[in-house]
């Protein structure tokens, strides 16, 4: 007798959701990845503050005319609106303060690759306090990525010699990152609520900005804006590029693939923020850098593998 021939398992096949999404994810690792040297050219005679307010304010003020020409419902309930707030006040008002503070300290690619932690942070708060459930490989996946930054961030300050300077712009990119999981976490609130995604995305940006409005009232910033072409185009790149049509892209890749994949587009980022970082820079990368970067990318390889769980 001949022994009976196993037949070969074929591994899933990756569904047109999932192509579809990790091609969004590939646009806004695109835009995002540039984006980080951008914030730098906002950096001058206008207050940071102010440039963010610039920023958001443009951007959610575009998401809502397009609103209103596609005829997408901007009314929210009361819970809606609540979750936008929060929102707004982690993914656009904190996040951001701590980022564009970060950049006045290290390279604009450390921020970028700080941000790859982002994964494991979500994960982690996920878990916590929705109770969501993730499969082993996309834990894996997530650690991976922040062995990476851990090695890459690590790699920088002590390249530094410990230097304050950039143990500080290292660790007001971690706050950044964290500020943002937050922002998902209330972003999938709404999304529980039943709010759509781009109306939704309008209101948090215009939450956000008015809270720094308010905060830089309370403070005494100076809400003046450069007119030179630099800041002007900057401006213009992070507000339509970097925020709305990334953004826009981003939550809407949150809601059908989840939060851990949408948030590992801060995971592709870093090779794109380095390459732009030396170019413009002057940024030097050692062996640190590429051990962290190839580790980054081998948790993104596993995550997108991953089975789904909730």
């Amino acid at each position: 007798m001949t022994a009976p021939t196993e037949a070969p398992v074929s591994r899933p096949r990756l569904s047109r959701t999932t192509l579809l999404g990790i091609g969004g994810v590939i646009i806004c690792a695109m835009i995002w990845g540039t984006t980080w040297y951008a914030i730098t050219l906002q950096m001058g005679s206008t207050a940071l503050l102010a440039s963010i307010v610039w920023r958001f304010g443009l951007a959610s003020a575009v998401l809502f005319v397009g609103c209103l020409i596609f005829r997408q419902n901007l009314k929210l309930t009361r819970a809606q609106h609540l979750a936008a707030l929060g929102q707004g006040a982690f993914a656009f008002s904190v996040s951001y303060s701590f980022t564009y503070a970060s950049e006045t300290h290290v390279a604009s690619a450390i921020v970028a690759v700080t941000f790859a932690s982002l994964t494991f942070i979500n994960l982690v708060l996920f878990r916590l306090i929705a109770r969501q459930k993730a499969a082993a490989a996309s834990w894996g996946g997530a650690i991976l990525g922040l062995i990476g930054v851990a090695v890459l961030s690590g790699g920088e300050v002590l390249g530094a010699g410990f230097d304050r300077r950039a143990a500080v712009g290292v660790g007001l990119a971690l706050v950044a990152t964290t500020a943002s999981a937050f922002g998902n976490f209330f972003a999938w609130k709404g999304q529980q609520h039943g709010s759509a995604a781009i109306p939704s995305t309008a209101w948090a940006m215009a939450y956000g900005t008015g809270l720094l409005v308010l905060y830089g009232l309370a403070t005494g910033v100076k809400f003046t804006m450069d007119l030179n072409p630099t800041y002007i185009g900057s401006l213009l790149y992070l507000s339509l590029f970097g925020s709305v049509i990334a953004f826009g892209l981003y939550f809407t890749i949150a809601r059908t693939l989840g939060y851990a994949m949408a948030s590992y587009i801060s995971a592709l980022t870093p090779p794109i923020a380095m390459l732009v970082s030396v170019t413009f820079e002057g940024a030097r990368f050692g062996w640190t850098a590429l051990a962290g970067l190839l580790l980054v990318l081998s948790g993104q390889a596993l995550l997108i593998r991953a089975p789904k769980k909730v």
